[in-house]
């Protein structure tokens, strides 16, 4: 691939994910894009840090790559995890004969057909790790010029995956508030409250019932029955 037509598939690329719906077809675009962008690779699978600590396949090209994942996830170790957590770019060339992940590395081989690797750490954002997963079924097959056109593919499915999550966090907050505007105008006309009385009936509720602002609200709007523990207090209160 010359200069020019790797500059074209970053650049579609990079459109690709800018016109993703949502954090989940942001990430199953993303893998599929590593294939199609990167020389070698074959499949391709996104790694995640959530912020419990849990590490979690997000995306993954065909089941090869969820089966890869699994054995690093039960054998505590592996390229995908190494760079999740510490290397930002990790490579075996030949993993019939790594010793770093000796036991996932044999296994991926022999059983999977595995033959060469490359992760990738991404950062997407402050509570937010990752790891993009290469994978091929030819032994080294990726050189250096696969490594870089990875890194910078890398770097923009890091900003996508934050950028789309960002909108999914608008959009639901948005959504949680026209739900809450409607319980409260529900209520207003009920009881014949102003609208700050309705939204304090509202958060009594949610704290005596210990049930988030939301979906007190949400029950209210889909039921149209007043919740139990406000019918025990005074609205207006």
């Amino acid at each position: 691939m010359g200069h020019r037509d790797l500059a074209d598939a970053l650049a579609v690329a990079a459109r690709a994910m800018q016109d993703s719906r949502g954090e989940t077809d942001t990430l199953e675009v993303a893998v599929r894009l590593a294939v199609d962008v990167v020389h070698g690779c074959t499949s391709a699978g996104l790694f995640e840090l959530d912020r419990n600590g849990r590490v979690r396949t997000t995306a993954a090209t065909d089941p090869l790559v969820e089966r890869g994942d699994q054995l690093q996830l039960q054998l505590g170790e592996g390229p995908c995890l190494t760079a999740l957590v510490g290397e930002p770019v990790v490579l075996s060339r030949d993993l019939s004969s790594e010793s770093r992940w000796a036991s996932w590395s044999k296994a991926a081989s022999d059983e999977l057909g595995i033959r060469s690797m490359l992760s990738l750490q991404l950062y997407t954002g402050p509570r937010g790790h990752g790891s993009l997963n290469l994978y091929s079924t030819e032994q080294d097959a990726f050189d250096d010029r696969d490594q870089a056109v990875a890194v910078t593919l890398a770097a923009q499915i890091a900003a996508a995956i934050a950028a789309a999550r960002r909108d999914d966090q608008l959009t639901a907050s948005a959504a949680s508030r026209t739900v809450i505007g409607q319980a409260q105008g529900i209520l207003m006309e009920r009881y014949h409250l102003d609208a700050s009385q309705a939204f304090a009936a509202l958060i009594r509720t949610s704290q005596s019932s210990n049930t988030k602002l939301y979906a007190v609200a949400e029950t209210l709007v889909r039921t149209r029955q007043t919740p139990a523990a406000l019918t025990e207090d005074d609205p207006a209160r």
